[in-house]
């Protein structure tokens, strides 16, 4: 009796202390942002292979769920036509696990070799348009600058002191930048920290490829062990908590994957469409530029709403070195691809997975953007969207509990609930 007496004072006494050391520790880390920041960041680089290997498993896993199935299903109907008398126990035990060996060991290859064609097609894409593209436009700085000299040329035709001035201060200004160029003086003492960016630069780029390769092996092992640690996870779950929290912790899980894999995966198909659409219309209108501005708009696109836009600005800026006039036709055919993006194409292949206003997808962007970067504009909107329906499912479930209405217009205008007879008083 005195156990179940004061039972529930215990277990208050100790959520209470939960809740003030939660309290302290989120204290604590605002105070000491920077130092947690940094401790963020050191984990995250030593990490980075893991969380590169499980990236890909994550986006690897519809295209290596397809092998095994397809594997799978083809040789089990091989062996009921090869199936002769009736086999032990023993023997369809070994042909079970000689099945899903060999289904496993055919599906992660095939996911490897799709990855590699995938990257491989890039680069072979990219490069060779990139380096053309920094040789044209490294041939053509002396046509920009005549072709500057022109134009302010011609602004300033009807006034002939404002252009000599222009002009004067213009052409002063090529002289002291050819000059700078020039003399061994101005670029010796600056040696040492260009040598330096270019040793950090490199580092960088050895230091990524390192982890991607890493990456790459972890993704290999993830996707051969995926099954047994979702099954782990459950066990776990199982076991630490009550069935009926398990069977919701197992539940919201169900619900990020979905959110998460139907974004990310609808995204990437749109994008790659976005891409195409792009290439062929500037192929059609005969633009420079064509796959190396279609490649940036394409990856670009992957980032919601402010995609299209920050992969316009380099390609604007290229198209302005050549011509103007495709500059501002490139600018008008961005903001229509973005339209037809997003009120046409986008919700076809997205449909409403994340069920947000467009006002939400804005600050999700922003929020998690500044807080994460470029990976946080990407995974942002679905991470809002699981806290979203999260909490709209926490709420609608008080909200029954009390007998009250889960419908959003019937609080609006409300001024009071009666707490006797639960009824809306505007």
């Amino acid at each position: 009796m005195k156990d179940h007496k004061y039972g529930k004072y215990i277990v208050w006494g100790v959520t209470a202390f939960l809740v003030i050391v939660a309290c302290i520790l989120v204290t604590l880390m605002l105070l000491r942002w920077q130092t947690v920041r940094g401790v963020i960041g050191m984990i995250n680089e030593i990490l980075a292979p893991i969380i590169y290997g499980a990236i890909l498993a994550y986006l690897m896993s519809p295209v290596y769920n397809r092998l095994y199935g397809w594997m799978g299903a083809l040789l089990k109907k091989k062996k009921k036509e090869q199936e002769k008398g009736q086999e032990s126990e023993q023997e369809t035990e070994r042909r079970r696990k000689l099945v899903t060996s060999v289904s496993r060991t055919f599906a992660t290859v095939g996911s490897l070799l799709f990855l590699a064609a995938v990257v491989i097609g890039l680069i072979s894409m990219i490069i060779p348009t990139v380096v053309e593209s920094i040789m044209g436009i490294v041939n053509s700085i002396p046509s920009y600058v005549q072709k500057i000299s022109s134009w302010i040329q011609t602004i300033f035709a009807n006034n002939p002191e404002v252009e000599t001035a222009v002009m004067n201060a213009y052409q002063h200004g090529v002289d002291r930048l050819l000059e700078w160029t020039r003399s061994t003086a101005n670029w010796m003492p600056n040696l040492e920290t260009a040598l330096s960016s270019v040793y950090s630069g490199v580092m960088g780029i050895v230091n990524v490829t390192k982890n991607s390769l890493i990456g790459v092996i972890v993704m290999i092992y993830l996707l051969l062990i995926k099954d047994t640690l979702i099954a782990q996870a459950k066990k776990i779950a199982y076991g630490l908590f009550p069935i009926g929290i398990a069977n919701g912790l197992v539940e919201k899980c169900q619900l990020v994957h979905k959110m998460f894999g139907g974004f990310i995966l609808g995204k990437l198909i749109d994008s790659l469409i976005i891409g195409i659409l792009t290439f062929i219309i500037m192929s059609i209108l005969k633009m420079p530029y064509t796959m190396l501005i279609s490649v940036i708009i394409g990856v670009t696109n992957i980032i919601p709403f402010f995609g299209p836009f920050i992969g316009a600005i380099p390609s604007a800026v290229l198209l302005l070195l050549v011509s103007p006039k495709q500059c501002l036709i490139f600018l008008v055919l961005i903001l229509l691809i973005q339209q037809f993006d997003g009120n046409i194409l986008g919700p076809k292949i997205l449909g409403n997975s994340t069920g947000l206003s467009s006002f939400w997808v804005l600050f999700s962007i922003l929020f998690f953007g500044g807080i994460m970067g470029p990976v946080g504009m990407i995974i942002g909107v679905p991470t809002f969207a699981v806290i979203s329906q999260l909490v709209k499912e926490t709420v609608e479930k008080r909200l029954k509990k009390k007998s009250l209405s889960v419908n959003t217009d019937d609080y609006r205008g409300l001024k009071y609930i009666d707490e006797d007879r639960k009824t809306f008083v505007r």
